[in-house]
């Protein structure tokens, strides 16, 4: 007999146990199918799943379930994020509800500490998706820390480095002076303040040439410049430069 109220949680427990233990979700490489994959964005550990998440999932299941009914030997890869500094966030804030911190920890025990989240947070994420009835080929799932997967991406980026289509440069980076390291734009919360402009004088006992430098920000955003000012000790290349920004400023 029918229950008075349909409880989901009975059925989709029960027929999703059965899909896992039967590989249907699990790819199969050495099948002669024409292969279909996706690489699912992996979530960071920094807690549970949101709706974002839950849209994003969905459109993956589908395309997923999708390609496999349709004779295609279908592989949506699992995979989790370790997000370190945002999972370091999470974890001092609980040791700071606690009393407590990661110098106080030491090195070792603070990375057990976060260790520890990444099972609790991660075993929360894959239960959401499981109970969203998501179809990822689960025993494949990888950690963004696991053996290996460091070894990977540092293959990858010196290989797109060697192709010339990435690059390596100097650039200025936001720096947190409590985690002592750089984080990202994501992380930095803008605002904005007054500042003031600050004039360094130099006191000098004999008159000096200006440097190049100095004529060069002379002639800058003027309509002419005249050449008589500049002091012979300026390189050709230097005129080109000014050529090339008193040009500029006519634009």
């Amino acid at each position: 007999m029918l229950d008075k109220t349909f409880d989901p949680k009975k059925i989709e427990e029960k027929h999703y146990g059965a899909w896992e233990r039967d590989g249907v979700f699990s790819c199969d490489v050495s099948s002669d199918k024409p292969p279909f994959t996706i690489m699912m964005p992996p979530p960071n550990v920094t807690g549970s799943l949101h709706m974002g998440h839950a849209f994003n999932s969905t459109l993956q299941d589908i395309l997923t379930r999708y390609n496999r009914m349709n004779g295609k030997d279908a592989l949506w890869q699992p995979g989790l994020d370790h997000a370190g500094i945002a999972t370091q966030m999470v974890v001092e804030r609980q040791l700071d509800g606690q009393g407590t911190s990661r110098h106080d920890m030491g090195r070792e025990k603070f990375l057990e500490r976060v260790w520890d989240w990444k099972d609790e947070s991660g075993g929360t994420i894959i239960n959401q998706m499981k109970r969203m009835g998501t179809t990822p080929d689960w025993p494949r799932e990888r950690f963004t820390m696991d053996e290996g997967m460091s070894t990977a991406v540092r293959k990858v980026f010196v290989e797109l480095y060697k192709q010339g289509l990435i690059y390596k440069d100097k650039r200025l980076v936001n720096w947190d002076p409590k985690l002592k390291t750089s984080i990202s734009d994501l992380e930095v919360e803008q605002k904005e303040q007054k500042g003031k402009m600050w004039h360094l004088r130099y006191p000098v006992e004999t008159p000096i040439t200006p440097p190049p430098t100095m004529t060069t920000r002379a002639c800058v955003g003027n309509s002419f410049c005249d050449m008589d000012m500049i002091p012979d000790l300026i390189s050709p290349n230097s005129l080109d430069i000014i050529f090339a920004q008193m040009y500029h400023s006519q634009l």
